[in-house]
């Protein structure tokens, strides 16, 4: 059962919050954007693991269990808390398009 919050105070689903992440250099959209790319690299990286996991297998040239052979940041979470975690800590950056690259 969900924790409501006392009258006041706010309730935070994720952490790190946004303003956290965004550092007020930017909004909310780039935020979500940037947390959408990062969880499909993220997404495409446990798929190639898989595949190449699943091939060992399929060969017999392993008698590791599929999980094994998974990066457990990769098997164990979900994409988007993954790419979260990964902004938070600096290990992507969003990098937002300069005003001269739009064209109107």
């Amino acid at each position: 059962m969900p924790v409501l919050p006392v009258r006041g105070e706010t309730a935070h689903m994720i952490y790190p919050t946004i303003d956290q992440l965004t550092h007020s250099k930017f909004n909310r959209y780039a935020l979500v954007i940037a947390t959408a790319k990062c969880a499909r690299l993220i997404t495409d990286e446990y798929v190639k693991q898989r595949e190449y996991a699943e091939m060992l297998i399929a060969n017999k040239e392993t008698d590791k269990t599929l999980a094994s052979m998974i990066k457990k940041e990769f098997r164990d979470e979900k994409a988007v808390k993954n790419a979260i975690t990964r902004l938070a800590n600096g290990e992507f950056n969003v990098i937002l398009p300069k005003e001269e690259d739009f064209k109107y």
